[in-house]
């Protein structure tokens, strides 16, 4: 790390609040933290951020936890997530301006090329999901196959990108790594973000840094639509949880909602009958299946909750298979829609 970057890492960690109401202004302070619901900036108490402390080290200020997904990290990935700049210079730039620093001239610099208008991070997912291409044959592919999914090929909300760029806490540049992208939309198909997972080189797992997945973009109340629905859905968390039901059950109309947060606050459509609730086997799943149910039995909606035998269902896929999976699915869906949804 440069002397410079270091200084501006040092200021915003100094900074916080000020950081923390430009980019997170749904939020408030409460004590030594700032507390909002996400790195979308919801409302909410799920993400809080230190304000006072050490600059670094242990306890640091400008360092933030997002409690419902597990995810932490410094004022830099707060501002890179709020405004879509993916390039390391650029965020720096960006850190500059907001400390209302000049930038640095560099020496016999030519005339410098018009500023690209910063883009918001629903912009820049769709540029993400525009420049990736789809999963059948790619790492992408390796990937689910190896959690024993064969249908990602398919799925046109799932795409791969063989270099997007990670940067994990305590980095200061971003390195391109292979990743799985998948489409989070709105109740009218519009992109309203993106989620990533980065891949190991072969593909045979998740890459072997801190941060494994990252979404960008707004996502409360929005998901990952991995098949089409009718007047019956199947809502979980995670990606390969919902492609594992896919598998066992070919055409059930599932969405991933990506967090159990985001899973207790998806925006159900209209017109559905029937909500089954695909829950991982712990007490946040459980309390956002509870949350869901409450929301959709208030509009009228039936709810079921499908349970794993384990932590959760591609838990179920890799350890049993396909064919006992669905006979596991068959014991826990409406005796009405067991023709329909199991043939």
């Amino acid at each position: 790390m440069y002397s410079e970057t270091e200084d501006v890492i040092r200021a915003l960690a100094e900074n916080a609040e000020s950081v923390c109401r430009a980019y997170l202004p749904a939020g408030r302070r409460e004590g030594s933290y700032w507390i909002v619901g996400d790195l979308q900036n919801n409302p909410g108490r799920s993400l809080f951020v230190r304000l006072t402390g050490p600059t670094s080290g242990p306890g640091a200020r400008g360092k933030w936890q997002d409690a419902a997904v597990g995810l932490h990290g410094d004022l830099l990935d707060i501002i890179r997530e709020r405004t879509g700049i993916s390039r390391f210079p650029d965020l720096l730039a960006e850190a500059r301006a907001h400390l209302g620093r000049p930038q640095p001239v560099l020496p016999n610099t030519p005339v410098p090329k018009k500023a690209k208008a910063p883009g918001g991070t629903r912009a820049a997912a769709a540029r993400l999901f525009a420049a990736s291409v789809p999963v059948a044959g790619t790492l992408a592919d390796t990937y689910l196959r190896a959690r024993g999914i064969s249908q990602g090929g398919t799925m046109s909300a799932l795409r791969f990108h063989p270099n997007c760029w990670h940067r994990d806490e305590g980095q200061t540049r971003s390195v391109p790594r292979p990743a799985l992208i998948a489409a989070v939309t709105d109740g009218a198909g519009a992109l309203q973000g993106v989620h990533r997972t980065w891949l190991a080189p072969d593909g045979q797992g998740k890459a072997a840094v801190e941060t494994q997945r990252r979404a960008m973009g707004h996502l409360l109340g929005n998901a990952v639509r991995l098949t089409p629905h009718d007047d019956i859905l199947v809502v979980g968390e995670g990606i390969e949880t919902m492609l594992s039901l896919v598998e066992a059950v070919p055409g059930l109309p599932v969405w991933a909602a990506l967090s159990s947060g985001h899973l207790g606050a998806v925006l159900l459509p209209e017109g559905l009958q029937c909500l089954y609730i695909a829950i991982d086997r712990d007490p946040a799943g459980r309390a956002a299946a509870e949350r869901l149910s409450a929301r959709a039995l208030d509009a009228g909606i039936a709810v079921r909750v499908l349970e794993p035998r384990l932590g959760d269902f591609n838990d179920d896929l890799r350890a049993t298979g396909k064919e006992a999976l669905r006979q596991h699915l068959a014991g826990q869906i409406g005796l009405e829609d067991r023709q329909r949804l199991l043939g």
